[in-house]
């Protein structure tokens, strides 16, 4: 996917439309999985858009079109095969991961344009830190001074839209080392705290879901976490 330049958000109608928030605190990976699986399966015309966020436990997660030469030493690490794009990535503790479960269709976003807004999120959440962040043509995600600081993996199902990024705030990147990171391998990995920014993950992320929020134009409320 060839990245976009400009990501400007959408102008802001009179009624935002409303996106519930929920904080899942931390879990392993395939139950969150199977729970926004179903949610999407599920959804109506007018089923409320949802941000979920979550730390996860410690799992290599394989995209549709991973190939496994890409993991190298799992180790004690799980590797789990999921239905998002991609290849492989990391999740572990110390790393915001966001699921935007959203209608693009009712948005009226393409798939483009939505990878795009979400990036810029992410680098306008890095910037209220004075983190200068970019994109790069053809490895979707964020960089600051090349190295990842937040990786991507979408899945769109009948205009819906589940899995998500990955933002590293403060980790153990050891286990990056254990794969080629989405796919490239020696691809430099690093956190927000490397830069300066906060060591805590409640720090950023309030900031990162009003940025993701303006970026669609929602009005983000709180609400309690899933049934998983």
């Amino acid at each position: 996917m060839d990245a976009v330049t400009s990501a400007a958000p959408p102008e802001t109608p009179a009624a935002l439309r409303p996106v519930r928030v929920r904080d899942l605190g931390r879990q392993p990976y395939e139950p969150v999985w199977r729970a926004m699986s179903a949610l999407t399966a599920g959804r109506g015309p007018e089923t409320v858009d949802e941000f979920w966020i979550v730390e996860h436990d410690p799992v290599f997660t394989l995209g549709q079109a991973g190939r496994e030469e890409h993991v190298l030493m799992p180790g004690d690490i799980p590797v789990i095969h999921v239905d998002r794009g991609g290849q492989v990535t990391y999740h572990g503790p110390g790393q915001i991961v966001l699921y935007p479960l959203l209608d693009l269709r009712r948005l009226k976003v393409g798939v483009r344009e939505y990878v795009c807004r979400i990036e810029q999120a992410i680098i306008d959440t890095l910037a209220d830190w004075n983190i200068g962040a970019a994109r790069r043509d053809g490895a979707p995600g964020v960089y600051v001074a090349g190295a990842k600081v937040a990786a991507l993996g979408i899945r769109v199902r009948r205009g819906c839209s589940f899995h998500g990024l990955a933002f590293n705030i403060d980790m153990d990147l050891e286990p990056f080392r254990r794969i080629n990171p989405c796919g490239y391998a020696g691809l430099q990995v690093a956190s927000m705290v490397d830069f300066g920014g906060p060591s805590s993950m409640e720090a950023v992320k309030p900031v990162l879901v009003q940025h993701l929020a303006r970026q669609f134009g929602l009005a983000p409320g709180a609400a309690p976490p899933p049934t998983l």
